[in-house]
């Protein structure tokens, strides 16, 4: 069964429904492992038993929130207060599916419907499954049921066509009560008693086309089973309801050798559901000892070691044929938070796009998981690491990498000053804007342009000393266009009012310096800043400029007063 990707995030994104959607999410997952065990197991069997006990208590979080649970119906999903708790998209074993194809579309649950209901409730869905044609639908099974506990609302679905009366078929005749029909053999041949197969060569009973389509999607559906999966349940219901340590140690190894020979198949999804079933598994053993659980767990582990997860990435990336997304995606999201580090070190080396989409969202829930890890790994001496990790933590917004992040922008590496210019630039914090005015006066151009830029755009008052004096330097004459624009409109930003007499002098009157005037590109960006303040007395020293000699100075005034204006 497969709920929806957002459960673990379901209690900030409950919106307006009036408890936690997290409820109804387990207990329709408990469900389905219970209609499952009802299917697998007999009523005497341990896993069946411990499946119901499980399943009732499902419901005492529900019914402490609510008086009734409704549920929409659809082909793949149930649906409670319009957001989809329950979603599986393959129809043949759906239990949504077999609600909706027997018209039903609406269930209420009421308190009192896990204590005997549900029971019936599972022997009808177990009919359904096992149905023919011509057996009830489940509506049908329902109604006789004459629930107290659980109501449903349904739908007129199309009706079969009516048999035609014996008159209106050619060549049947209807005969008199009590009258038999006797044909005369022409043959004249004497009576026998012996039974020969030739006798049935003309009998009449045959398969008519809707019994034939029938098996035949019956066969499809059988063939199709995923038989995997269903081990995979089995052996860890075993693993929790034997607690002979033999069997157990027994089990994993089984577990061990199957996840190594589903891995070498492909079958990406069975080996994710191995993964995620095994803490489970070891939360729900009675009795379990420290061997046992250790040795499950390096089940669970086993592709979350670094030269396991390193070969199984190398061979995806050199596969001609990759698998597809939603398999990558499903396997990744079984990773343990400990593979932070492989997986930050192999995302720079893939060739396959699909492969490192996979990996890179994988990453990223893996460093939301882990901040420790991720904040440590931004001080790793692999470079390829450190940068991953860096964009990771702007991405998120980590508030807790700051202070490393501020370590990083005295890194002798240049781009390893940018990455962490550009993530304190994204985190937004006081904090990482105190960190960022270090960035105003480095030595690489993209450092201090990144940093500068973001002191502007983020109001970051506190940076305007810093500003200010890269302004004054002498050696701002030599940076280029770009660099003294950003500086420029980051002064402007931060300074306000208080800066129009400064670039009003720049724009206007002669150097700071003495002599002669700026330079036109200095001239321009001071023109540029007074745009950005905006204030009537940053007009008027824009007007006198307005018929400059120099033209670029004359369309930084025209695009100043512009902006202005809108």
């Amino acid at each position: 069964m497969t709920l929806t990707n957002a459960q673990a995030d379901a209690t900030s994104e409950d919106g307006g429904a009036p408890f936690s959607p997290v409820i109804v999410e387990t207990l329709l997952q408990v469900f389905g492992k219970a209609a499952r065990a009802h299917q697998l197991y007999l009523p005497n069997n341990p896993v069946y038993h411990r499946a119901l006990v499980q399943l009732r208590a499902a419901f005492v979080p529900l019914w402490a929130e609510t008086d009734q649970l409704v549920l929409a119906v659809s082909e793949t999903e149930l649906r409670w207060e319009g957001r989809a708790v329950m979603h599986e998209s393959s129809k043949a074993e759906s239990l949504p599916w077999l609600f909706y194809k027997d018209g039903v579309r609406e269930l209420t649950l009421l308190p009192g419907v896990e204590e005997e209901e549900l029971i019936r409730l599972l022997d009808l869905l177990q009919r359904v499954r096992r149905s023919g044609p011509e057996d009830d639908d489940l509506l049908t099974l329902m109604w006789e049921q004459d629930f107290l506990f659980l109501r449903y609302r349904a739908v007129q679905l199309a009706t079969d066509e009516d048999v035609p009366a014996a008159s209106e078929t050619p060549g049947l005749e209807p005969g008199a009560p009590g009258q038999v029909t006797v044909s005369d053999d022409s043959s004249g041949a004497a009576e026998s008693n012996v039974v020969e197969m030739k006798d049935f060569d003309s009998a009449v009973y045959f398969l008519d086309d809707k019994d034939i389509e029938y098996l035949r999607d019956a066969m499809k559906v059988e063939y199709e089973q995923d038989l995997r999966r269903n081990i995979i349940c089995m052996l860890y219901d075993l693993f929790q309801t034997e607690p002979a340590p033999s069997a157990r140690d027994e089990v994993a190894e089984v577990l061990d050798q199957l996840i190594l020979h589903l891995l070498a198949a492909g079958d990406f999804p069975a080996v994710a559901l191995a993964l995620r079933e095994a803490p489970i598994a070891i939360e729900g053993a009675r009795d379990l000892q420290d061997a046992q659980r250790d040795r499950l767990r390096s089940v669970a582990d086993r592709l979350s070691g670094a030269e396991t997860l390193g070969q199984l990435l190398q061979s995806l990336d050199d596969a001609p044929d990759p698998p597809p997304q939603a398999d990558l995606d499903e396997l990744f999201a079984a990773l343990q938070p400990g593979t932070l580090s492989v997986v930050l070190s192999w995302l720079g080396k893939l060739r396959s796009g699909a492969l490192r989409a996979s990996l890179e969202r994988a990453a990223t829930r893996l460093a939301a998981s882990n901040t420790t890890e991720l904040v440590r790994l931004i001080d790793s001496a692999n470079r390829e690491v450190v940068l991953e990790a860096i964009k990771r933590a702007g991405d998120l917004k980590t508030a807790a990498a700051v202070p490393t992040l501020g370590k990083q922008l005295g890194a002798a590496d240049a781009a390893v000053r940018i990455a962490a210019a550009l993530a304190l630039s994204d985190i937004g914090s006081a904090g990482a804007m105190q960190q960022l005015e270090r960035g105003v006066e480095d030595e690489d151009r993209e450092v201090r342009i990144a940093a500068v830029r973001a002191l502007g755009s983020r109001g970051h008052r506190a940076a305007l000393p810093r500003v200010n004096a890269a302004i004054k330097s002498r050696g701002f004459r030599d940076a280029d266009l770009t660099e003294k624009m950003v500086y420029f409109e980051t002064y402007g930003l931060l300074a306000g009012a208080g800066g129009v007499e400064q670039l009003e002098a720049v724009l206007n009157a002669r150097t700071m310096f003495g002599g002669k005037r700026e330079d036109a590109e200095t001239r321009a960006c001071a023109a540029l800043a007074l745009g950005k303040i905006g204030t009537p007395a940053a007009f008027d020293a824009l007007r006198p400029a307005a018929a400059d000699k120099e033209i670029m100075v004359r369309n930084a005034v025209a695009k100043a007063m512009r902006g202005s204006a809108a």
